[in-house]
């Protein structure tokens, strides 16, 4: 039951962009609600909480290279309209994990697999994700601090 919580929480944040006239957050709320239902056609299963996450993520990332994209054609005004939509689709997300917990996470991982060079670089990451499970975890900076770890 909880994969319905955030399309009906997406569906209330679409009434109220309408009725507010606020287009911008209108067109993003409607990019998610059309993400996510997408999905759960073309996989023929309701959505759980991990597979929302993980098209949410998607979108994310989509919009964090569009804007990069947008800014190296001298594009700013179409770059902050894609930051925005990225702020708003994050506000959906659950909060990303501090450093603290991050690095927490990673030592643990590294205990764990008996990791002691760069060949174990997988396993690591792997155990790290799961400690952190529930959080938002950006793949990139987790990769390097583990590289960073792992290297030294």
């Amino acid at each position: 039951m909880v994969a319905m919580a955030l399309l009906e929480q997406i569906q209330k944040d679409l009434v109220a962009a309408m009725k507010a006239k606020d287009e911008a957050r209108l067109g993003t709320v409607r990019m998610i609600k059309t993400a996510l239902k997408k999905h759960e056609i073309d996989s023929m299963k309701p959505l759980d909480e991990a597979t929302e996450m993980q098209v949410m993520s998607t979108l994310i990332k989509q919009r964090r290279e569009a804007a990069d994209l947008y800014r190296k054609g001298g594009r700013e005004d179409l770059a902050e309209k894609e930051e925005a939509e990225l702020k708003l689709i994050e506000s959906y997300m659950p909060a990303e994990p501090t450093e603290n917990e991050m690095d927490a996470a990673i030592e643990a991982a590294v205990g764990e697999t008996g990791a002691s060079d760069m060949k174990q670089m997988g396993a690591v990451m792997k155990a790290a994700q799961a400690k952190l499970a529930g959080k938002r975890v950006d793949g990139r900076t987790l990769s390097a601090k583990v590289k960073a770890r792992l290297g030294s």
